[in-house]
């Protein structure tokens, strides 16, 4: 009787860690989603102010860039949960390894490319850090136009 005790208990924190898995995931697509629109509009504004599509370009670059370093640890996170606490295998915990690599060889060239210098190269920031320093600039570069 025992485990059969057990069994409903685990198969709960199954379904909360799948669950929660699914929000990182929705979560991750909302970053996406919302962090493109404020980037486009950031972009645009910085380019009718200034009147010079390579500085909306450049705004654009910088804010999309932070979006996707933001929305790649979100799913990073429901990735992880999901091999270890809904399925964790030794397949899943291989496949978990191959997305993380996958996913840090995209933030290291995302972080490159933004950068312009390889992360060791500069302080470490992280995508939301990213995002704020952009947006600064696009109000900073914003002002200065209309001045």
């Amino acid at each position: 009787m025992g485990g059969l005790a057990a069994e409903p208990a685990t198969t709960t924190v199954v379904r909360l860690m799948d669950g929660a898995a699914v929000a990182f995931e929705v979560l991750g697509a909302a970053v996406l989603v919302i962090g493109l629109v404020w980037s486009v509009v950031l972009s645009a504004r910085v380019w009718l102010a200034t009147g010079r599509g390579r500085e909306g370009y450049q705004t654009l670059r910088e804010t999309f860039g932070g979006t996707l370093l933001l929305a790649i640890e979100v799913l990073v996170a429901a990735d992880l949960l999901r091999t270890i606490a809904v399925e964790p295998t030794l397949q899943n915990v291989a496949i978990l390894g191959l997305i993380v690599v996958i996913r840090t060889f995209l933030s290291f060239s995302l972080e490159i490319e933004i950068d312009g210098v390889p992360p060791w190269r500069r302080a470490l920031t992280s995508g939301p850090e990213r995002m704020a320093a952009a947006a600064v600039r696009a109000r900073d570069r914003t002002r200065a136009a209309s001045d």
